[in-house]
Parts: structure tokens; sequence; C-alpha cells
């Protein structure tokens, strides 16, 4: 009798379910000032992500956002919800450093509290909808802000994936311009 080795079967790697600063970069196209979320907490693929911001003094927009009370602008809270919500969205795409995520809509946008800075903001995005083609990702989601177990923000937002070159070339009309309004 001899023993024969069978080969074993590599199982792929489980998807990550935790990103640092530098696998969101790898994701995002975002820098800063303009990054958003810190580090994902935890990421159920196509479902749902849980990131956090951390809230310094140091935010640009503190300087003028109000002098002497800095208040986090309630739109960049709605930012950070959608960049978190594109963090998820976008690990579903491997040419995605020829793809952007952009808005194309926000609604229900609620400001319960003030974010300040020392405040760590925890980003819960849940995807509604998810609608995927040949072509194009489009999404639904819903962002609620929490700070200490307190809820901050809430807001809809949709989006959609295209290529970077449509935001650089013309639109769909055939005007000059970038996305955006």
């Amino acid at each position: 009798m001899t023993d024969t080795a069978h080969p074993i079967a590599e199982a792929s790697p489980p998807a990550k379910t935790t990103l640092d600063i530098n696998d969101i970069q790898r994701i995002l196209p975002h820098r800063f000032p303009f990054l958003l979320i810190d580090r994902v907490l935890d990421l159920k693929r196509r479902e749902r992500i849980v990131a956090i911001k951390n809230v310094t003094i140091n935010e640009p927009f503190f300087a003028g956002h109000f002098p002497g009370v800095p208040i986090m602008p309630g739109v960049l809270i709605v930012e950070a919800i959608a960049q978190a919500g594109g963090a998820l969205l976008l690990t579903e795409v491997e040419d995605r450093n020829d793809k952007l995520m952009v808005f194309t809509g926000i609604e229900r946008a609620r400001f319960r509290r003030p974010v300040v800075p020392g405040d760590q903001l925890r980003i819960e995005v849940e995807v509604k909808a998810w609608r995927a083609s040949s072509r194009s990702i489009a999404a639904r989601m819903e962002g609620i802000a929490y700070v200490d177990d307190k809820r901050v923000a809430e807001a809809i937002v949709t989006c959609q994936l295209v290529d970077r070159a449509f935001g650089r070339g013309t639109s769909a009309d055939g005007a000059d311009g970038a996305i955006g309004k």
C-alpha cells in the first residue's frame, strides 16, 4: 500500500471585512483634504459598510465654519456617507481605476446634532437597491452618521459608476464640461 498525495484545492481568500487608510486610498480616488473616511470597521459585500472619520481641529473647513464655534458642515457629513458607500460599491469593480462613482441624488438629508473637533463620526451605510449591467452600476443607499451612539445625520444617496473619461470629456448632450451641479 502506498500513500498518494492528493492536491489540495486552494480556497480563495475570504473577502476583506475591514479596511485601513491605505486600503481605502486604493479604492477611492479622494485625497486630503477631501477624503472623509479614515477606516472601515465592517464591510459586507453589496449589503453594508461601517466606516469612521476622526474629526480634528486641523480640518481645513473649520477655519471658516465657524470661527470660534467649529462645526463640521452637514454637506461634508453627507459626502462622508457617500464615500463610505462608494468604498463599498467600488470593491465590486475590478477596473475601478478607470471609473468614478458620482452622486446622482441626495434625499431626506437630516442634521440632528453638531459634529465638532474631537468627535469620531461612525458612518453606517446600507444598500437599498443595486442595479448592475454590463455597462454600469447604480445604487441607492441609506446612510446614518453617529457620534457616541447618538444619531447626528442621515441621508439617502444615489450614485452611478461612470467612466473617468466621461467626467473629463463631453456630456451626453455634447456640451463640454464635467459632471456636477
